[in-house]
């Protein structure tokens, strides 16, 4: 009789780095080499390594020992469209290169603007299996993506460390956090840092309402801890920006918020105002233990939907069940805080200041 043949799937990792990135790794290529035996093919850098041909085979020695590190071992890529790729569109060449291979799937590990490209490529005849990644956990579909708890933590320990020098000196102590959109970050990290105030882009909020909670703090002799996210706008105004990014999204590079709000502040109260930006501080590291056991769910589920050739589709954490929903379905859609969330609720049950 005539063997089965062996599917051959690739693997790759887009958009920007987080922890958990390497745990998905691990998981999909022991899930699939022990359950159907598959051949896996890493895809260096994102789909800009299907546009330089640069790949290279994944064994189990490859992924032995990577569950705890940081950082992706394919590395990844987030301004590379292959569709207008330095004015052209790659997609055929890809194609081309995908069948010289003899790829039969793609499991793409990313967040939406990964979904984005990796579904186009469906139709064009490469089946794909996506797996949620972003640290802001705003990705539609899904209640939570890997690397987000592993942001949190980072977060929470900042504000802890923050909390006794602003309670040394009396200060405001403003920490800013990554959210472009969405406050999801900010608001666990927060809730978990004991900030006095928590300030998110879904909410708008008022400059003189934080400056007398800071002067009602300043009379008691207290401080204030201010937790902040890059998203937020301060009197309507854009976002703050430090520059425009030439990629895939076109998105201006935020940053700069908690200075913003530090030097507005600062005519408004008598303490001395300081403001700290994390940055990419919370997508480095080692994935918390967390992070660590969702990435392998979600991996191994990416695995049985490739071997059961249920294509199209996005691994997702609905409740505390790992499922899949419709790829199309994530495509171009968002998951802010939602105004009556129970968050928001435990927050301003504790008297944290939101708005």
């Amino acid at each position: 009789m005539p063997t089965a043949r062996v599917p051959h799937v690739a693997l790759l990792t887009g958009g920007g780095d987080c922890p958990g990135l390497n745990a998905v790794i691990r998981a999909v290529t022991l899930a699939l080499k022990r359950g159907c035996g598959a051949r896996i093919t890493g895809i260096e850098r994102g789909f800009h390594g299907l546009v330089t041909r640069r790949v290279r085979e994944l064994t189990e020695p490859d992924v032995a020992g990577i569950l705890a590190e940081g950082g992706t071992i394919l590395g990844t890529h987030n301004r590379c469209d292959p569709f207008r790729w330095e004015g052209q569109d790659h997609s055929a060449a890809i194609m081309a290169f995908v069948r010289e291979l003899g790829i039969d799937a793609l499991v793409a590990i990313g967040g939406d603007g990964t979904m984005r490209l990796a579904a186009r490529f469906g139709p064009l005849g490469l089946p794909v299996v996506g797996v949620p990644k972003t640290i802001d956990n705003d990705l539609h579909g899904t209640d939570r993506c890997f690397g987000f708890d592993s942001a949190v933590a980072v977060v929470a320990e900042a504000l802890d460390r923050l909390a006794t020098t602003a309670r040394s000196h009396g200060r405001v102590m403003i920490l800013e956090t990554m959210g472009r959109d969405a406050g999801w970050i900010a608001l666990e990290g927060g809730l978990a840092g004991g900030a006095d105030a928590i300030l998110i882009p879904e909410l708008p909020f008022s400059l003189p309402a934080v400056a007398e909670l800071a002067r009602r703090r300043e009379r008691e002799g207290g401080s204030l801890l201010v937790c902040v996210a890059e998203g937020v706008r301060i009197g309507g105004e854009e976002p703050a920006a430090r520059g425009q990014v030439d990629d895939a999204t076109a998105q201006a590079r935020l940053g700069g918020v908690g200075q913003v709000l530090q030097h507005r502040l600062q005519p408004l109260v008598n303490c001395e105002v300081r403001s700290t930006l994390l940055g990419h501080v919370q997508r480095g590291g080692t994935p918390t233990a967390f992070d660590r056991v969702l990435a392998t769910r979600y991996g191994v589920h990416a695995a049985e939907l490739v071997a059961a050739g249920r294509y199209g589709r996005m691994v997702a954490l609905q409740g505390d069940r790992v499922t899949s929903v419709p790829l199309a379905d994530v495509v171009g859609g968002s998951r802010p805080v939602p105004p009556d969330h129970e968050l928001l609720r435990a927050a301003r049950g504790i008297g944290v200041l939101l708005g």
